[in-house]
């Protein structure tokens, strides 16, 4: 006897057709990805779910067991693939565990004959899946739960020349320590701050400025006053106590859309009368002051100048330059407006002025060159050049003879050993960065390197490579940081780490460069496994590898892959699937490549903080995969529109056999293909080098329409800016998608506080006294190619009263 109704209700038409769907797509997928030789999962779950979809529609109780059966064996199959992580379930399972939700309302099984053991069967099924899913959310697998060992001293150890209440430079030293011996913010009361007071710059984007028009900068604070550039390079001094403007210097800036950055990172500062800040320079410093600017700003400007201001009232330096400006484009080859783009402050000595500038990625062979040069602090004449891809290096140019051109480029922030009298220079790779088949030894020698120069007369003391023969961007992108570290054996040895896109930390000896922790040459990938060959280029065999190394660990594969379904999931597994992928340092492919490490990188210009009191580093290393494709071209073409204002998307390299196309790897619905994290926040032990904590950042509130606007939960995003720390146990971080500043722990990596900001906080913080008072600022400004909200605020926190 049939006991079913003949009439079958809305809700089952609809659920029925809905889980149709997801079946076809999760068969003809899950094919299309076995084929490529990925998991047959899909395949398989699309057959039972077409089953159970069949024989739903006869209303047979069946079909409701097997749907049971397939959301048991799904949360098998997804434990078994990642684990308990949390964001790694979530897409495996909301499609199925939604419907589940719907089978399990009346209307959907209205006329089944005795539903109830087997709706029971897919509750449990679903408890199941919400079990996992709430373990994973507290226990997540990617963290490492640790406490750094080393307390901090009772008193810490001062810098000559810099009173603790300051932050001088753009690390607060010219070492890049971005730490500050200041504690009374600590970790027992930062959960009071408050906002003290904001700055508006009243600086915006115009229709007219480049897609990279970014805020970044961190202002430095030396004496009653801060000091900051804006993106158009506005040079403002605030009162440091109340954030009022007590002068603004305009340069004028020459900018347009072609240009590939506007941005500000920072500017620097010249007292002359500080003779402690720098003891092994100060020597070598001509003792006549200026008369005109003792204290100086040096602003750097995207048009390719160097300004020097008056500190006390924000008027230019007329005994220096040119009426108190230096033109870096001089002498240069292939000179246009914003093809050499200084966008990082430089380092300043007792005696000299080191600058180096970024040169236009990808855009042809015929750029600018990279050269650093040393000017006289107080005059501006150019005292020596360190041209990286000439063969005398320290040749000056004549009268008739120009620098190298497409020589590699030092465009991150530089660091400087006050005792030393060595500066040390950050390089990148020659442009075009992915194509380098026509690049010479005298080209790739000092690329992708940590040069150390004598600062006073630009000769080379010594070099390390950290990538050999680049062909992904891997640049060498933020400002070293110098500590003398105690070894196992108790020697204290002058350390520097250079931070690397690979996620490499090279920790090497500050007098020669041989390495303090090990490094290891590596066989890399050879040639290209899909597509044809590419024309003219080369390989290195090897690369090296630190023993420290922040990286995300192992090559990524097809389980890595993530979507916000079970369905752009498995797209993203096709696309996985269909990319050249041989591990890091795969080459550039006419197929497509994945680049993971990406071209953002495992760490980029905002570095990292180190704490020598406690021999402790803190940083933000993300990891975001992107994808390469080079585009067969004529290298004998004409070069036709001037630069696209961004480093994505499709770029020509003129002058080579390709063009390229850069782009995140991305699903169809935009969000990122591998699995979160994408962001971290990680305390290392110098002494022995472990990464003892490491905590996700961020969510992805800001990333999402406000219509589908979620519960701020912990996932992990990528970031643009570096941490400082201080003595009071905090670590200040903003940087992420998400428009916040947060404080951790430096002991453990607990949040200890979160504040909401007005914009994007693509930049560094960092913290000051005045009027016995602690600030800590950052710039919430935005950042126009990370999608960040943008904005004009300066934002000052402090303890209340």
């Amino acid at each position: 006897m049939n006991t079913t109704s003949p009439h079958r209700t809305t809700s089952q038409t609809i659920g029925w057709a809905v889980l149709i769907l997801i079946a076809l797509y999760s068969l003809l997928g899950g094919i299309w990805l076995s084929a490529l030789g990925g998991s047959w999962y899909y395949a398989a779950l699309g057959a039972a779910l077409l089953a159970s979809a069949w024989l739903l529609r006869r209303r047979r109780t069946a079909g409701l067991w097997l749907y049971a059966l397939i959301l048991a064996a799904t949360l098998a199959w997804g434990l078994w693939e990642t684990g308990p992580d949390f964001w790694a379930l979530a897409p495996r399972y909301d499609l199925l565990f939604l419907l589940g939700l719907w089978l399990l309302m009346p209307p959907a099984t209205r006329g089944f004959a005795a539903p109830g053991p087997a709706k029971a069967a897919v509750g449990v099924a679903m408890l199941g899946m919400l079990a996992v899913l709430g373990y994973g959310m507290f226990n997540d697998p990617q963290e490492i739960d640790g406490t750094l060992a080393h307390a901090q001293p009772a008193q810490a150890r001062p810098v000559p020349g810099v009173a603790d209440e300051d932050w001088p430079a753009y690390g607060r030293t010219e070492g890049g320590v971005r730490y500050s011996p200041l504690a009374q913010i600590n970790d027992g009361n930062v959960k009071d701050l408050r906002v003290a007071w904001t700055y508006r710059t009243g600086d915006f984007r115009t229709a007219n400025d480049s897609g990279e028009t970014t805020n970044e900068v961190t202002p430095i604070k030396v004496g009653d006053k801060l000091f900051l550039c804006t993106p158009h390079q506005f040079l403002d001094a605030l009162d440091a106590a109340t954030g009022r403007r007590l002068w603004r210097y305009d340069p004028k800036l020459k900018a347009d859309k072609t240009f590939q950055h506007l941005t500000c990172r920072g500017v620097a500062y010249h007292d002359a009368h500080n003779a402690a800040r720098f003891p092994a320079s100060a020597a070598r410093a001509d003792d006549q002051a200026s008369a005109l600017c003792p204290r100086k700003m040096l602003l750097p400007t995207n048009d390719g100048r160097l300004i020097a201001v008056n500190a006390d009232n924000g008027r230019t330096c007329g005994d220096f330059g040119k009426d108190g400006e230096i033109d870096l484009q001089q002498s240069m080859p292939h000179a246009y407006p914003g093809g050499y783009n200084p966008t990082s402050p430089p380092v300043v000595t007792a005696s000299t002025i080191v600058i180096g500038g970024s040169v236009t990625d990808n855009f042809s062979n015929k750029e600018p060159s990279g050269v650093i040069r040393g000017y006289d602090v107080r005059t501006g004449a150019l005292k020596w050049v360190f041209d990286t891809g000439a063969e005398a290096p320290n040749a000056m140019p004549g009268e008739h003879t120009k620098f190298v051109h497409n020589s590699p480029n030092a465009w991150a922030p530089l660091a400087y050993d006050a005792r030393t009298d060595v500066v040390y220079v950050p390089t990148g790779v020659g442009t075009p960065d992915i194509w380098g088949g026509d690049r010479d030894a005298l080209k790739e020698r000092y690329a992708n390197s940590i040069l150390a120069l004598d600062a006073s007369t630009g000769r080379l003391v010594w070099h390390f490579q950290t990538t050999h023969h680049d062909l992904w961007d891997m640049d060498v992108p933020a400002q070293p940081s110098l500590m003398d570290v105690t070894t196992d054996d108790g020697q204290v040895v002058p350390a520097i780490y250079v931070l690397t896109k690979t996620g490499n930390v090279f920790v090497l000896d500050r007098r020669d460069g041989q390495p303090v922790v090990p490094v290891t040459e590596k066989a890399v990938p050879q040639g290209v496994a899909r597509g044809p060959q590419t024309r003219g280029e080369h390989y290195a065999p090897t690369q090296p590898f630190s023993a420290l190394d922040l990286a995300p660990q192992g090559r990524l594969t097809d389980k890595d892959m993530w979507g916000a379904t079970m369905l752009d999931q498995l797209m993203c597994r096709v696309m996985f699937k269909r990319l050249n992928y041989e591990g890091i340092y795969t080459p550039p492919s006419e197929n497509g490549t994945l680049v993971f490490p990406g071209n953002l990188g495992v760490f980029e210009w905002g570095g990292m903080s180190v704490n020598q009191d406690r021999q402790v580093a803190l940083a933000n290393p993300i990891g975001l995969p992107f994808v390469s494709r080079l585009i067969p071209e004529d290298p004998d073409r004409a070069i036709g529109v001037k630069g696209a204002g961004t480093e994505s998307g499709v770029q020509p390299m003129y002058g080579t056999p390709y063009g390229v196309e850069i782009n995140p790897f991305l699903s169809p619905l935009g969000l990122p293909c591998k699995a979160p994290a994408w962001g971290y926040v990680a305390g290392v032990d110098l002494r022995n080098n472990q990464v003892v904590w490491k905590k996700r950042i961020g969510t992805i509130r800001d990333s999402l329409p406000h219509l589908f606007q979620m519960p701020p939960l912990k996932i992990g995003v990528p970031g643009l800016g570096g941490p400082i720390s201080t003595a009071g146990n905090v670590m200040f971080v903003a940087a992420t998608q998400d428009d916040y500043l947060r404080a951790f722990d430096v002991s453990d990596g607990r949040l200890l506080w979160a504040a909401r900001l007005p914009a994007g906080g693509q930049a560094t913080p960092m913290t000051y006294a005045a009027g016995g008072k602690q600030y800590v600022v950052i710039m919430a400004g935005g950042h126009g190619s990370f999608g960040t909200r943008m904005g004009d605020y300066l934002v000052a926190y402090a303890l209340p009263d």
